[in-house]
């Protein structure tokens, strides 16, 4: 398998909660991982960012945080199958959760981001000149990031995928569900 970020999805065990392929790609372009970083994926899902992250190159840890105990099994599976066993794995929820881990270089965001207070908190961990990436498919969450996005700045995107798929002998444009997605970085 490449090294380089956007592995396939069925490279991943998951229960549907996978950040999709270019998704995936487009997320670790803006966690921007660096030797020696660390990162925390909150509401992992099956892990694919923390994974992806460890990936990139020697040198960078990761931290898996996910509330369900079945979820966090596959992570651990995902990561010894795709040759980063390290990746740390708590099972549980913010704030405890986050309670005597390494002060992260990245956060990334994906499930429980539309939760009142989540955002705040991650901010208050994250180190200066740290790096805020939060995706979201509901309208909830897109308030959330729209309203974190007016007083912290950053940068706001709308990914919009459609993939080709068969019917009878042609094919169809079928679109995935559109990802909001912030970026910003902690001031230093």
């Amino acid at each position: 398998m490449p090294l380089f970020a956007g592995l396939p999805d069925n490279a991943f065990e998951h229960d549907g909660q996978l950040t999709k392929r270019e998704v995936r790609a487009a997320t670790l372009a803006a966690l921007a991982p660096l030797p020696g970083e660390t990162l925390w994926d909150v509401g992992a899902g099956c892990g694919s960012i923390a994974i992806e992250w460890l990936r990139a190159g020697e040198g960078r840890s990761a931290v898996a945080i996910e509330r369900r105990s079945a979820r966090a099994a596959a992570i651990a599976r995902n990561a010894a199958r795709l040759g980063v066993p390290g990746v740390r794995i708590i099972v549980g929820t913010a704030p405890e959760a986050l309670d005597g881990l390494p002060v992260p270089d990245a956060i990334f965001a994906g499930g429980g981001v539309g939760e009142p207070g989540l955002l705040p908190l991650l901010w208050t961990k994250l180190r200066p000149g740290g790096r805020l990436v939060g995706n979201v498919v509901t309208a909830e969450g897109e308030a959330r990031l729209l309203d974190w996005h007016t007083s912290y700045g950053g940068e706001l995107t709308r990914v919009a995928i459609s993939r080709a798929e068969p019917l009878g002998p042609r094919h169809l444009w079928r679109s995935l569900a559109p990802v909001t997605q912030l970026v910003v970085t902690k001031p230093g």
